[in-house]
């Protein structure tokens, strides 16, 4: 069976994902605590430690993993930490630890050489710079941005540090796959140079009324699932519950507020900029759900039950990410949200994983023919 090794696994929707593929995850690292003892309770036969990955080098992943230094690792793979990288944070690259961590992982694939590595990060990495020039400094007033304050020169300087591969990039909307979640990321797949491979990524199957493609799966599909079943979830304050009554039942935001109440409600946000899309929001029945949050009764990031007066539950989370329901999450319920919601969909992940395998599988038949 193909080997892999997991950084940065968290609650698990990645490693499950690619060992449904066919990998044999020899290693499952991940930093915090809480997310070590979801992975452990729900998976007693992995092989999880908890750990830094600033701290491993390939002497000790080979140690960790339980792998002779002979054989050869086919896949190096994980999620690394998004917020240096997302356009709601500071935008701080790789001068903050959550991106060090990302060069990390490139220099752990440069040093151990495996078949191929995957890497998984949110959109905002595609237009990052490695410094990050606040808006209002910006102008015929100042100085051109540099090279390095310009939009993509972070991913061009990971990139750069990538040895020996060759490396595609896509930004994967998992409802094309079939997942009920409008959830957009990017993957990055890179192939060792000698093995040959022009490694193409799987072709998509849904659309939203795409010809010759299945249609996006709504969230009703799962929540159709999940009734009469007892939900663990937020609350909303008095204050927010008071507007979301208003919300028409199915799906709607603050846009559908009556006209008398929408000042309001909104307060202060009403003028400020941006769509304000995640306010007041309940997520459209027949729709695929926004892409799942670290907490569903933010602000203005809301995740609202499409009838029910409350935000989705951690059981709605898990199905919506494709884990079972039995699946165990450690920690309170916002460490629930935030380990489920940093999630790859599991569905995802599989089909990601059988494209590596795949293409690998077909590169050794070639080679032994």
């Amino acid at each position: 069976m193909n080997k892999a090794i997991s950084f940065f696994a968290g609650a698990g929707g990645l490693d499950m994902g690619i060992h449904r593929a066919g990998f044999d995850i020899k290693l499952s690292v991940e930093l915090e605590k809480i997310y070590c003892e979801t992975l452990r309770i729900n998976h007693p036969n992995w092989n999880v430690k908890c750990g830094d990955i600033m701290l491993y080098n390939k002497d000790k992943v080979y140690k960790h993993a339980n792998i002779n230094k002979e054989e050869e690792i086919d896949l190096v793979f994980g999620g690394s930490p998004c917020q240096s990288f997302s356009t709601a944070g500071k935008r701080q690259a790789f001068s903050d630890p959550r991106g060090k961590a990302m060069l990390k992982f490139v220099e752990l694939v440069t040093e151990i050489q495996p078949k191929a590595f995957l890497l998984e990060n949110v959109r905002g990495l595609l237009s990052a710079a490695l410094k990050h020039r606040p808006l209002n400094q910006r102008g015929k007033n100042y100085p051109p941005l540099s090279v390095e304050e310009q939009p993509g020169s972070a991913i061009n300087y990971l990139l750069s540090k990538v040895l020996n591969y060759d490396v595609k990039i896509q930004l994967i909307n998992a409802a094309d796959y079939g997942v009920p979640q409008k959830r957009e990321r990017v993957f990055i797949v890179g192939v060792r140079k000698d093995l040959g491979i022009d490694y193409n990524f799987p072709k998509t199957t849904h659309g939203n009324n795409e010809l010759g493609k299945e249609p996006w799966v709504p969230v009703s599909h799962i929540l159709n699932d999940l009734k009469g079943i007892d939900h663990k979830h937020a609350n909303y304050s008095p204050s927010r519950l008071k507007y979301m009554k208003l919300i028409p039942k199915g799906g709607g935001n603050w846009r559908d507020l009556p006209e008398g109440v929408v000042k309001e409600a909104m307060g202060g946000a009403y003028n400020s900029g941006g769509g304000k899309v995640g306010f007041y929001r309940r997520i459209k029945y027949f729709e695929p759900c926004p892409t799942l949050l670290t907490y569903p009764a933010q602000k203005s990031t809301n995740l609202g039950h499409p009838f029910e007066d409350r935000p989705l539950s951690i059981q709605e989370y898990l199905a919506i990410q494709g884990f079972p329901l039995n699946y165990k999450v450690c920690g309170t319920m916002n460490h629930q949200y935030t380990q489920i919601g940093n999630a790859v969909p599991i569905q995802l992940a599989r089909i990601l994983g059988s494209s590596i395998i795949k293409q690998l599988r077909q590169n050794t038949l070639t080679c032994s023919y």
